[in-house]
């Protein structure tokens, strides 16, 4: 199936990175990434991206992620958007993130992250796959 190999693909690499003006670093030294690929699929499910910093294979702690959207592709329309909302990260870089997602099948979140040390934010795409 072909979404299945692109969600394979894209939960392997993890990340679809913009960003905007120069920094230290810059954004394609940053990967954002599911904690885990599948999660369950419920009105409360709990998604934890990580981000790592490429360089060192380290994950970032401390960023500030905000503007998180989640949304459900969908074959000739417009994707499916749910609410989700952002939890406190832990200090070894791990940001959770609680949403609404009784519908089973592929899902991307997308969030804004202010990483110290970085001059402007990095904009990140996490595909996973929550299942019954």
């Amino acid at each position: 199936m072909r979404m299945r190999g692109w969600m394979t693909f894209g939960m392997a690499c993890a990340v679809s990175i913009g960003a905007g003006s120069a920094a230290l670093a810059g954004p394609r030294d940053y990967r954002f990434e599911a904690v885990r690929a599948q999660v369950p699929a419920t009105a409360t499910t709990t998604i934890v991206l990580r981000i790592v910093h490429l360089p060192d294979g380290r994950p970032v702690a401390g960023a500030r992620l905000s503007q998180p959207k989640m949304e459900m592709p969908m074959q000739g329309m417009a994707p499916m958007a749910t609410r989700v909302s952002a939890m406190p990260p832990d200090d070894k870089g791990d940001y959770p993130f609680v949403a609404d997602l009784a519908g089973g099948g592929p899902w991307t979140l997308t969030v804004s992250a202010t990483i110290p040390g970085e001059a402007a934010p990095i904009v990140g795409s996490v595909p996973f796959m929550a299942v019954p």
